[in-house]
């Protein structure tokens, strides 16, 4: 095995200890650009083989270490049949008299948080909510609350039955090229949402069992073995009401929680009974 390979499959089996995220064999021009930008985010001038030692036997560098090798890929109202399915099945059923507690597990930069308290806008005038919004990556966290981001006017990001003006202020920036613009977030949004760091590869969750209506667990289960993807979806059942609802990815599988729930449209599940 040469050096490089030797790297990278340290590296794999550093990113899998701290965060149970498992990278595929093709991943090594990925893996040779991402350690670049973690010398970089980590000011590190020595050589690799030095700033690994320090992340695995001296616990520096590990925030910068998850940061760097986490796949952040989201937009609005991606999947937007799950958004719909919450507006028309699941949030008729709240009011300002029972709040509905929403998790997202996988929050990234945001987007798919507040698509969530758009969505429960858009559902009815009182319905109150809450939402937990986690994910690994602090560098995506922070952005997540900052709420700012680039919009393209032409783009067909968010769904015909929702305004964006209602829920975003447009903000002034210089050096915005074409239909691009910048759009922040509204406080109301923002207060309906609490952002915090969490590794889905915990044995614990910090929350109380069956504490939430509905939870969101898209597009991050791929990057997990499919023994650790099992283990990760019984936590979260654990905190699912009987009754809620789990969404997630098209590409994902429910695992041993098909059954204990009933599936009622695509990657929707009904929590049935405890595991």
């Amino acid at each position: 095995m040469d050096d490089q390979k030797k790297i990278h499959e340290r590296v794999k089996k550093i990113l899998y200890s701290l965060t149970g995220i498992t990278l595929a064999e093709n991943k090594d021009i990925m893996i040779t650009n991402r350690l670049d930008k973690l010398k970089r985010n980590a000011n590190f001038s020595g050589n690799i083989d030095n700033l690994l030692n320090q992340i695995e036997k001296e616990d520096k560098f590990v925030t910068e270490f998850i940061n760097t090798f986490t796949t952040n890929k989201t937009h609005f109202f991606r999947e937007d049949f799950h958004f719909v399915d919450l507006r028309d099945r699941v949030l008729p059923n709240f009011s300002s008299s029972n709040e509905i507690k929403m998790f997202c597990s996988a929050a990234s930069t945001g987007e798919e948080p507040y698509s969530m308290a758009m969505t429960v806008k858009e559902a009815g005038v009182g319905i109150k909510a809450s939402i937990v919004a986690t994910d690994i990556d602090t560098e995506v966290l922070q952005t997540a609350a900052n709420g700012v981001y680039r919009f393209q006017k032409s783009s067909k990001e968010f769904p015909e039955w929702l305004k964006p003006q209602k829920y975003f202020r447009r903000r002034v920036q210089k050096n915005i090229i074409g239909d691009e613009i910048l759009i922040k977030v509204n406080d109301d949004l923002k207060n309906m949402i609490t952002f915090a760091q969490m590794n889905l590869n915990d044995a614990n969750y910090p929350f109380e069992d069956n504490q939430f209506d509905v939870i969101f667990c898209r597009n991050v289960l791929i990057y997990f073995a499919t023994e650790d993807q099992n283990m990760i979806l019984k936590r979260l059942f654990r905190h699912l009401k009987i009754g809620g609802t789990l969404y997630i990815g098209h590409s994902e599988s429910p695992q041993d929680l098909i059954n204990y729930s009933k599936r009622v449209g695509q990657n929707i599940f009904i929590k049935q009974k405890e595991i």
